[in-house]
């Protein structure tokens, strides 16, 4: 059969979800939906950006670490593959609390991208196709398939935009400007204008990322060595500990100078970051180090760290000192920074642009609100980070499968998980920069440590179809030992024996005057289950597999027992406003002693429950008494 050079070909294979990119919140929502059953395809502008680090070669920090556990305890891959791909790794702020301990591994990036596309290539019910999709297909407001750059059509009930920064995207530093996405690869250049015109706001938004370097020209003697943790913890509940004691690979601290800073002062008119040649808005928590010279005028000198791309190269990258300078200033600079005096540039920093979109138009499920079956996942969100992609794409591919299923939607609210707080202030909150995940955004940040992810998430990941019988049932018994373990210690008690008195002494602890529970020691700052082992004769024995994770949670639980009372009472009172949904048919206008701006506002964003709408800017408590009377009286 001829085809004429004007027709559209309509694939003769259909598909249930099809996602639109493979970067990290592609690979997840690909993974997810076809896990549940979907036929699923996913669609990348180039192979070899599957699960790409463009910038920071790391996974998880400050609060991304919560985001990738939360990821893994329910059924996501970003934890199980970093697991595999790491190459130094970290606990951090381990002398603070709880609540803020956060993984963060150094990545070898090709093999971490490897694994992944592995993992993808491999799934059942997952296509994968190079190609860039320049359409959305739509019929009375539902998504029917899409359309690529050449015409083929490629049917489908549902779609994810993965897109993360290839919309549009222009690089740039100096007076060089490129029409390309992260580290020269090919941009998708015409599916913004298909999505204005099917009436969605966009935005634009800017990252950037430091110069990568040649180890052979870096002089380490005037660095400070970054040794990984000794004891290696892995960030998948599935990844047994003694498969992650590596050696390690070290990295590398250094810092800024008044030189460096006078550099960048002097060239400042060179930067198209402060002569109006970036349009975008970039991050306020990863700025330029530009920016930080700018801002931080006072400031002699800023951190920098050398952290190695992988085993197999040579390439190192310059954390912290992220930069759209022209090369010849980014050489001076750069060589300004004690142990690189002699450097040479692989690859020159450089600022990157490109098109989002406005997150309020998403429903908390991530599926647009005007736009049935069309679902928007990571950075394209306006967000940044490996991390925060990842969630989304998790969730997003979770429920644009179960809206085919015909189930309700997955929607952790703020008190359940770190994606929670994620996606609810995405979704709430106008974000006029990259939305980036920390710590101090969760309220409830007590309750969701890293540590309980698992406790918090995988029945959750079990009842959705993500987690197999085996771990669920692993979970389970762990929990039961928790609690019989805690009800044993709370209750068995010791004297003042010699033995007693001499464990207390040896740990600067008081002695006793009485007798105690053996939960009132582990009370005591200075005292562990683990250390009131020479005075319990009463301790069960464990599964090898299970007690450290065990141990862990029994020590936490018992010494922040009122602080995490606390919050579960606040989280009680939270959930009551979730709890108290709105009509889809509310007519705000009729909703007396509403103010003019909240009524504006709420009929903006429609919000799902009382508690949405008391997050939304503009929004008054007040407003919220005058709704929650309105609402009891219908």
């Amino acid at each position: 059969m001829k085809y004429s050079a004007n027709s559209v070909w309509e694939n003769s294979d259909s598909y249930d979800v099809a996602v639109i990119g493979a970067g990290h919140a592609g690979c997840e929502a690909a993974l997810a939906a076809a896990r549940l059953g979907l036929r699923t395809i996913i669609f990348t502008v180039s192979m070899d950006s599957v699960a790409l680090m463009p910038c920071n070669p790391n996974i998880g920090g400050s609060s991304k670490g919560h985001l990738v556990r939360e990821i893994d305890a329910l059924g996501g891959e970003m934890g199980k593959v970093i697991d595999q791909a790491f190459i130094q790794s970290k606990m951090l702020n381990k002398s603070k609390g709880p609540a803020v301990h956060s993984l963060r591994a150094q990545a070898d990036k090709d093999k971490y991208s490897r694994i992944m596309r592995e993992t993808l290539e491999n799934q059942e019910n997952l296509d994968i196709k190079q190609t860039e999709i320049v359409n959305i297909l739509t019929e009375d407001g539902r998504v029917t398939g899409v359309e690529n750059f050449s015409g083929m059509i490629f049917p489908c009930k549902a779609v994810i935009l993965c897109t993360g920064t290839y919309l549009k995207a222009r690089c740039i530093y100096g007076e060089v400007s490129a029409n390309t996405g992260p580290n020269g690869l090919q941009a998708a250049n015409h599916l913004t204008d298909c999505l204005k015109n099917l009436g969605i706001r966009m935005y634009r938004f800017k990252t950037g990322t430091p110069a990568r370097i040649d180890k052979r020209t870096v002089d380490f003697s005037k660095m400070e060595e970054q040794f990984g943790d000794e004891r290696i913890v892995p960030f998948s509940f599935t990844t047994d500990p003694e498969d992650v004691q590596i050696d390690q690979v070290s990295c590398w601290l250094t810092y800024t100078t008044k030189e460096t800073h006078q550099i960048i002062r002097d060239n400042l008119d060179r930067s198209p970051l402060f002569s109006g040649a970036i349009e975008g808005t970039g991050p306020r928590y990863c700025p330029s180090i530009e920016d930080k010279v700018v801002k931080f005028a006072d400031k002699e000198r800023h951190q920098v760290f050398i952290e190695p791309e992988g085993l197999h190269t040579n390439e190192m990258y310059i954390g912290g000192m992220s930069s759209s300078l022209p090369e010849d200033v980014q050489y001076a600079m750069y060589r300004s920074v004690p142990g690189l005096e002699n450097v040479k540039i692989v690859r020159n920093a450089y600022a990157i642009e490109y098109d989002c979109i406005d997150a309020r138009q998403l429903l908390p499920s991530l599926e647009f609100r005007e736009i049935s079956g069309l679902f928007s996942g990571g950075q394209f969100n306006g967000s940044s980070g490996y991390e925060e992609a990842a969630a989304q794409g998790l969730i997003a591919g979770i429920n644009a499968a179960r809206k085919l299923q015909g189930k309700e939607p997955v929607i952790l609210d703020r008190s359940e998980a770190y994606i929670g707080v994620l996606i609810d202030d995405l979704v709430t909150k106008e974000s006029k920069e990259p939305y980036r995940m920390m710590t101090s955004r969760a309220e409830y940040r007590l309750l969701l440590r890293q540590d309980n992810a698992d406790q918090r998430l995988t029945k959750i990941g079990y009842e959705i179809g993500l987690i197999p019988e085996e771990r669920y049932q692993r979970l389970l018994k762990k929990e039961e030992l928790i609690e019989k373990e805690i009800i044993r210690l709370k209750s068995a008690t010791v004297g003042t024996s010699e033995k007693v008195q001499n464990l207390l002494v040896s740990r600067n602890s008081t002695p006793l005057s009485s007798g105690s529970t053996l939960a009132e020691l582990i009370r005591r700052p200075e005292i562990s289950y683990k250390e009131l082992e020479t005075i319990d004769e009463g301790r069960p024995e464990m599964p090898e597999d299970l007690k450290n994770e065990v141990i862990e949670q029994i020590d936490i639980s018992i010494k922040y027992e009122g602080y995490i009372s606390r919050q579960k009472r606040q989280v009680e009172q939270f959930k009551k406003l979730e709890k108290k949904k709105i009509p889809e048919d509310i007519d705000y206008d009729k909703v007396k002693s509403l103010r003019i701006e909240a009524v504006q506002k709420l009929k903006e964003y429609r919000p799902v429950s009382i508690g949405q709408a008391s997050r939304i800017s503009g929004v008054s408590p007040a407003d919220i008494s005058v709704l929650l009377v309105y609402l009891g009286g219908k």
